[in-house]
C-alpha cells in the first residue's frame, strides 16, 4: 500500500491575523513539519481565490490569488511538499475539497495524480476540520482511498458550537480512521 500526506491549506489568511483565522491554526503547522519529515510523498492544496470570488459573501475576502495571504504558513517546511494542488481559482464556485470543486463538476487533479502514483492510502491533515478538511477526507473516502485523519493537526472554524465534533463523526460514518 503506497501513502500520501496531504497538508489541507496551511495558508497565512488562516493562521492567527490572517483574513479567515482558524483559532489555534499556527499550532499545527509543528505537526505538519513532524508529519512530512522523510514521508516519500507530501502533497498540500492551497485555497487561491482569484480577486472577487463567489464565496467573498459568505466567508471574508482571504487566500486571493498572489497575495501574502494566500501564502503557505511562515515555517511550514515547504521543501517536504512534492506537489501542490490549487482549489477555488473558478471565480463562480468555492472548493472546499481538495478533489473537486463544492459541484463537483471540475477536479483539482489530486484524485488523478494520487491513482497515478500507486496512492491507496492518505493522511490528511489542517485546516478547518469543519469544512476543507472534512470535504477533501470525504472525496478521498469516495475516490476508494483508505483515510487517517490527524486531529492533532487540524483546527476547526466553529462557526456553531460543535461544528467540529459534528464534522469528525461524519468522516467516521464515511469510514476516516481518527488518529491523534
Amino acid at each position: 500500500m503506497k501513502s500520501a500526506l496531504i497538508l489541507v491549506d496551511l495558508q497565512n489568511d488562516f493562521l492567527p491575523g490572517g483574513a479567515l483565522a482558524v483559532a489555534g491554526g499556527d499550532q499545527v503547522i509543528e505537526v505538519a513539519n513532524r508529519l512530512a519529515h522523510g514521508r516519500p510523498l507530501v502533497i498540500a492544496t492551497q485555497d487561491w481565490h482569484p480577486p472577487g470570488h463567489s464565496s467573498f459573501g459568505l466567508w471574508p475576502v482571504h487566500c486571493v490569488q498572489n497575495t501574502g495571504g494566500a501564502l503557505f504558513a511562515q515555517g511550514l517546511e515547504t521543501r517536504a511538499i512534492h506537489r501542490v494542488f490549487p482549489k477555488g481559482a473558478d471565480p463562480l464556485i468555492d472548493s472546499y475539497s481538495g478533489f473537486f470543486d463544492n459541484d463537483r463538476r471540475k477536479s483539482t487533479g489530486l484524485g488523478e495524480y494520487l491513482k497515478s502514483e500507486g496512492v491507496t492510502a492518505v493522511t490528511l491533515m489542517g485546516l478547518a476540520t469543519d469544512y476543507c478538511v472534512k470535504f477533501t477526507a470525504l472525496d478521498a473516502r469516495s475516490l476508494g482511498l483508505e483515510v487517517t485523519l490527524i486531529k492533532s493537526g487540524c483546527r476547526a472554524v466553529n462557526l456553531q458550537p460543535g461544528d467540529e465534533a459534528a464534522a469528525i463523526e461524519e468522516m467516521r460514518r464515511a469510514g476516516v480512521t481518527v488518529a491523534d
